[in-house]
């Protein structure tokens, strides 16, 4: 039996289903919004935020638990999806519609949605593995370049009165 670590994306293993990622986001969600925001503000000890972002498509408000980075007066918002070989279904969201608000332990914050530069990222990448560590995991097990928001107090609208 050999003691090396797997070099092979394949054998880091597959990111959940979509179905199952579904139905954890909504519940997920659902649990936070029962208990008063009170509980499953934690992933299995890590910290969660809760995103409201308005749909690509839909053009509705959803909102999705994601982990919580913070960065700068903002946050970082990686879309990783587990390693899964396609962004996941937010990253349309916030590519199309960059304002949010992010719910955190009560506060609220309202922030815009921007995607880093690739220069930024591998400034970035060593503060996302230190809150949630499976990052460099699901950096291993896809090709896909994983997508970084920098998420950033949004300005004051002056223009429209």
């Amino acid at each position: 039996m050999s003691n090396e670590q797997p070099t092979d994306s394949a054998d880091l293993g597959a990111p959940p289903p979509r179905w199952v990622l579904i139905t954890v986001t909504r519940l997920h969600v659902f649990l936070h919004r029962l208990t008063g925001g009170r509980l499953f503000n934690t992933l299995q000890g890590d910290e969660v935020c809760f995103v409201e972002m308005t749909g690509a498509k839909s053009g509705r408000s959803l909102t999705f638990p994601l982990m919580y980075v913070p960065y700068q007066d903002g946050l970082l918002l990686v879309a990783s999806q587990g390693g899964a070989p396609k962004n996941p279904s937010w990253y349309h969201n916030l590519v199309k519609h960059s304002d949010i608000v992010v719910n955190h332990r009560g506060r609220r914050m309202a922030l815009r949605a921007r995607l880093a530069e690739p220069h930024e990222k591998t400034e970035m990448w060593p503060i996302c593995d230190q809150h949630y560590a499976p990052y460099a995991e699901y950096r291993m097990r896809t090709t896909r370049d994983i997508p970084i928001f920098v998420c950033e107090p949004a300005a004051s609208d002056t223009s429209s009165v």
